[in-house]
């Protein structure tokens, strides 16, 4: 299916709703859908930058895949972004933790890292690996 992407990160949080409102206020990210169960946790989520996706849920839902993840994370994702440095500027503004600042790298790529409240590891650059 050219145009979709066929990787989707998929996360759980403690507190999807932080993540939510942290992936796209500071991150840029756009809302897709969030699906809630009747206790206001989110079953389902999907939030996408340019043409890729990231799924998550809150943990603690049941099922296979939440039982699976029970234990994991924290994970790491990394999202390619136009302008490396506006797109920290925003994350700064937002109070993200940075891990390291925009950094131009040997292989041609301008990157920074951020840790989300939950411990996972987001990297931003301009570095677009090829199919």
């Amino acid at each position: 299916m050219a145009g979709v992407p066929s990787i989707y990160p998929t996360l759980v949080f403690r507190d999807a709703k932080a993540a939510i409102k942290l992936l796209t206020e500071a991150f840029g990210f756009s809302q897709v859908a969030v699906y809630e169960g009747e206790d206001g946790s989110v079953v389902h989520a999907e939030l996408s930058y340019g043409n890729g996706m990231v799924m998550l849920g809150s943990k603690g839902r049941g099922g296979v895949f939440a039982t699976a993840m029970a234990d994991g994370g924290p994970a790491g994702v990394y999202v390619v972004v136009e302008d490396v440095d506006a797109h920290h500027r925003r994350a700064v503004e937002h109070g993200v933790e940075i891990l390291m600042e925009p950094t131009d790298q040997n292989y041609g790529s301008r990157d920074y890292i951020a840790r989300d409240g939950e411990g996972n590891i987001w990297s931003f650059g301009t570095y677009a690996p090829q199919v």
